[in-house]
């Protein structure tokens, strides 16, 4: 049972596009490795901004950098 764990920081991602990103990984599964879609899981996480450092930096900090 293949099980797929996607981290993305918590942003906005609608239902659709969480939903393409588990069909997605499921089927590069399959086509891949051949795989059992029944039986692959898929679970994202999403994560505050503040719970996720790129190079030392809050993620909330560094949009804060990109975007004055």
């Amino acid at each position: 049972m293949p099980y797929v764990n996607i981290k993305i920081t918590r942003e906005g991602a609608t239902a659709e596009q969480k939903q393409r990103l588990i069909e997605g990984a499921t089927q590069l599964l399959v086509d891949v490795l051949g795989k059992n879609p029944a039986t692959t899981v898929v679970v994202i996480d999403e994560v505050d901004t503040d719970n996720w450092g790129i190079g030392g930096i809050p993620v909330t900090q560094r949009r804060l950098q990109e975007n004055p």
